[in-house]
């Protein structure tokens, strides 16, 4: 066990009071420490000063699966490694591996053996390579386990520890207000040992939920963080964490319990000699997912989860007024904390980061018009039995095929790229999904083969047929790519775009998205500009405010600007990133 100061055992313990009252918490921080510590590592004598150091207006992310690229002869993971050295490298500078272990359903994330890497994707020296220049993100996924895994095996036959490792309840139980991403029964009976139990299972069947009341849950899952820290795991995220705690009655969604285990984890990787960023995944309404900041000792970082549907929303209708409202009531990240921003992910895009921001009507047209551009829609079971849609699925590039009103038009790279620099924009760190960073289109067969609708936004590539792609620089791949690298190399090169730099909502009327960032040092002022509508805009400078006797460049074109018409132009979804920093 690492030497540890007494206030670390102190902070644990108050912590440990607060999830498990009924045990002696001085000895349990000991075990804490112990899982998180073991013999040959060692923590810092005090933790991490809040700041905001642990990144940069440098860092961008990648999201992707371990699989995306594919060539029958290599290892999924070197092909990977290949395509962020050849494609990515020096512009990106860190990764998102999704679930990257054995796994039995939901494409990774019904894990049966935490500690080992997926035998089709490779092993850990490959993930350590890709951890060597890039930073790495790894998915903690513990809220639920595979139902062959083999602590399940473990409980089924009434072996110890793990006979006391899931979460059970009875039919009779009142799970009546238990809130749920999915429509599939929330029990599962077994056959155990001792006779038929009922297992929770909030996402499937496959995916039995652990129960964090036993203390050794959480013991063995801090042991599952070290191993994966010290394989170069840097962001840590906590898949599905609201779900965590369960209590018969409630429901069972963003607990007392669950953010004192987020607080808890916090602490160790504040103590930790490695610069680990916790990071929330909770998609959930907005006020639910802000509340993981805590004061400033919950999650480092969290999704910013409303960011897509409206920003959908936005590039279908053609107004930001709903994207302005949202982003005007956003409080600035608190000092060491940062938003993560993203349009889309491996699940689609999420539909509940929207509630009390768009109209049933205005989410309607877009649910409308994603069907009409070859999207599915996904949807969640409520308390009363009916049903509500929980997310998109459709691969971001082709949901911006046309608009509400007009369809299919010939707008879809320009209305894409628009989108993807106002996320570059925002406040926080930007994420991009890799099939958005090389313009995939729907996968349809995948959907058919598989019956999922998330298979849509899953393409895997034929590693030869996608570097062909991307070489050649007539490809709708290469020109987004190369477009996209391009913005991300300008966005990492300014200070005003550091995740904490400050940043005020503009007020440019409904067809312009406007953002005035400046930096920490106060030195460079950006305006980040955005058409979102199909239409030219003109813009008045005195609309926003340029200072007289400056020099004011668009960043994004290398140009100085001339103003002496009193007027900026826009082309259908241009940007502009107006600084006064060439």
């Amino acid at each position: 066990m690492a030497k540890a100061s007494s206030k670390l055992r102190d902070t644990l313990a108050t912590l440990l009071t607060q999830i498990y009252p009924d045990r002696d918490p001085a000895p349990l921080a000991k075990e804490v420490i112990s899982a998180f510590w073991p013999e040959g590592t060692k923590a810092r004598s005090r933790g991490r000063a809040l700041g905001n150091t642990l990144w940069s207006e440098a860092d961008t992310l990648v999201i992707t699966y371990g699989n995306t690229f594919i060539d029958g002869q290599h290892k999924p993971l070197d092909l990977l490694r290949d395509f962020l050295d050849r494609y990515v490298k020096g512009v990106i500078s860190g990764v998102h591996i999704l679930p990257f272990f054995p796994f039995t359903s939901d494409d990774g994330f019904s894990v049966t053996d935490y500690r080992a890497v997926n035998s089709q994707l490779g092993d850990w020296p490959d993930i350590e390579r890709i951890a060597a220049d890039f930073r790495l993100m790894s998915d903690l996924v513990l809220n639920h386990v595979s139902s062959n895994s083999n602590w399940f095996s473990d409980y089924l036959q009434g072996r110890e520890p793990y006979d006391k490792f899931f979460k059970e309840a009875l039919p009779s139980d009142d799970l009546s207000e238990v809130v749920r991403p999915r429509i599939s029964p929330l029990l599962r009976e077994v056959e155990t040992a001792s006779g038929p139990k009922h297992v929770w299972c909030t996402f499937s069947h496959d995916q039995i939920d652990l129960d964090f009341e036993n203390p050794e849950v959480l013991l063995e899952f801090l042991r599952v963080t070290r191993i994966h820290i010290d394989h170069g795991i840097r962001i840590v995220r906590l898949d599905a964490v609201a779900f965590l705690w369960k209590e018969i009655g409630t429901n069972c969604i963003h607990l007392p319990q669950t953010h004192a285990i987020v607080r808890l984890m916090r602490v160790l990787c504040d103590y930790a000699e490695e610069p680990v960023v916790l990071l929330t995944e909770t998609n959930v309404p907005n006020a639910e997912n802000l509340s993981y900041f805590g004061n400033r000792n919950e999650a480092h970082m969290i999704y910013n989860f409303s960011l897509p549907p409206l920003l959908l929303h936005a590039l279908l209708s053609g107004t930001s007024v709903h994207l302005n409202q949202w982003l005007m009531r956003m409080p600035p990240a608190q000092l060491g904390c940062a938003y993560l921003n993203f349009a889309a992910s491996h699940d689609g895009i999420g539909v509940r980061g929207a509630e009390g921001l768009l109209s049933g009507e205005e989410l309607g047209s877009v649910i409308n018009t994603v069907r009409d551009f070859g999207g599915k829609v996904s949807m969640r079971a409520l308390p009363d039995g009916s049903e509500k849609p929980y997310e998109l699925n459709i691969t971001f590039f082709d949901a911006l095929k046309g608009t509400i009103d007009g369809g299919e038009d010939a707008h879809q790279i320009a209305r894409f790229l628009c989108s993807q620099t106002i996320v570059m924009a925002l406040e926080g760190v930007p994420a991009f999904y890799v099939h958005s960073l090389i313009a995939t289109p729907n996968d349809t067969e995948a959907v058919d083969k598989s019956g999922m609708n998330r298979a849509i936004n899953r393409h895997r590539w034929d590693y030869a047929d996608l570097r062909q792609q991307l070489d050649d620089p007539e490809t709708v791949h290469a020109q987004v790519l190369d477009a996209l690298k391009n913005r991300i190399s300008i966005r990492t090169a300014q200070k005003a775009f550091h995740p904490n730099a400050t940043q005020f909502t503009m007020q440019l009327g409904e067809k312009i998205f406007g953002i005035w960032r400046q930096s920490l040092n106060r030195d460079q002022s950006i305006f980040a500009l955005h058409n979102v509508s199909d239409e030219l805009q003109v813009l008045p400078t005195l609309s926003i405010n340029l200072i007289d006797g400056e020099d004011w460049y668009d960043l994004l074109t290398g140009k100085k600007l001339d103003l002496s018409d009193g007027v900026l132009t826009f082309q259908p979804y241009q940007c502009r990133w107006v600084s006064n920093v060439k």
